[in-house]
Order: structure tokens, then C-alpha cells, then sequence
């Protein structure tokens, strides 16, 4: 089940946050580290209400925060719409639930939490070597849109972009087409 994060849930993601980091330094990923993401993060996002969990049977599978937020550098992309966006940040399985959809279920909370708010365009990014997030994007159906230098990192962001139909949209278009 997907919820909104509570302040009781930091400390389990920061666990899952510290074995996501000390994952990504196995593969030469960079992405996070001690400096980010923090505890302090996460509570803004619960704040703002916009961090939410995956639970099941009171553990937490996994996370992500969907909001509006677009970092500065997305100005210099080439996206696909100029429409409004919900933006995924944040996001990460706990090492336990791997490959069981989790991220899969978590896109997808994404896309219809968007829908729900009269938003049919999602975007996101990911450091250009975190394989796993990359290809993750990719098999969701994300378009890479571009890339940006970001967080003082050695190598580019790739970012993504995806214009989310509707349930409804696409059973009509399967009709008229």
C-alpha cells in the first residue's frame, strides 16, 4: 500500500538511504552520498506532504517524492510539452524488495497521483550513470529529453520526460482508432 510519509518514517528511509548509497559506491555511482539526500530533505517533503511510502506488513518497501519542484537547470531542456509537471525525486527500494515492481508500483502511484491532480505530464532525472534508475525510466516508458550538469557532479544528469495518458483517453482512442 502506498501512503504519505509521516515524520516516523525518516529513520527507516534513511536506512534505506544508506545502504542505496553504499550500493551506488559499488558501482561508481556518485549520485548520493553522506551530504545528499538527508534526514532534513525528507522532512521538508513530509512537510509539504509530498513524500509518500510503499508499505507492506509495517515495512517500508520503498519511496518517492512527487511534486511540482523543477530545479533551475531543467530550464535548458528540450521537453516534449510545455505543459504543467509533476516532478519524481527521491526515489528508492529498499534492498529487501528488489526486483518484486516496487519501483514499477511506485512510477505508477506517480503518474496517477498526477492524473488525479489535472497533471498528464511527468518529469524526472537521474545521474547518467545510475544504470538501475535509467533503465527503470526507460521500461516505464519515460523519454529521455536531455541532459544537465547538476549538483557539482562530475558527469551529466539525464533527464526524462513522460506525457501520461489517461485510462479513459486511451480506451476512447482505441475506439476511434
Amino acid at each position: 500500500m502506498i501512503r504519505k510519509a509521516k515524520k516516523i518514517d525518516i529513520t527507516k528511509i534513511m536506512e534505506i538511504i544508506t545502504a542505496t548509497i553504499s550500493e551506488m559506491k559499488l558501482y561508481n555511482n556518485t549520485q548520493w552520498d553522506e551530504t545528499y539526500p538527508q534526514a532534513i530533505n525528507f522532512s521538508k517533503d513530509i512537510e509539504a506532504g509530498d513524500l509518500y511510502v510503499d508499505e507492506l506488513n509495517n515495512e517500508i518497501r520503498g519511496f518517492v517524492c512527487v511534486n511540482y519542484v523543477e530545479p533551475t537547470e531543467y530550464n535548458c531542456i528540450n521537453w516534449q510539452s510545455l505543459e504543467k509537471a509533476m516532478v519524481v525525486h527521491r526515489m528508492a527500494v529498499n534492498s529487501n524488495f528488489r526486483n518484486q515492481g516496487v519501483g514499477i508500483s511506485l512510477l505508477k502511484f506517480s503518474e496517477e497521483l498526477a492524473l488525479k491532480n489535472g497533471v498528464s505530464y511527468l518529469k524526472t532525472d537521474t545521474y547518467s550513470i545510475n544504470d538501475k534508475m535509467n533503465s527503470l525510466f526507460k521500461k516505464f516508458g519515460f523519454r529521455l529529453a536531455g541532459e544537465m550538469e547538476f549538483l557539482g557532479k562530475e558527469k551529466p544528469f539525464y533527464c526524462y520526460d513522460k506525457i501520461i495518458k489517461n485510462i479513459e483517453e486511451e480506451i476512447d482512442g482505441n475506439r476511434k482508432g
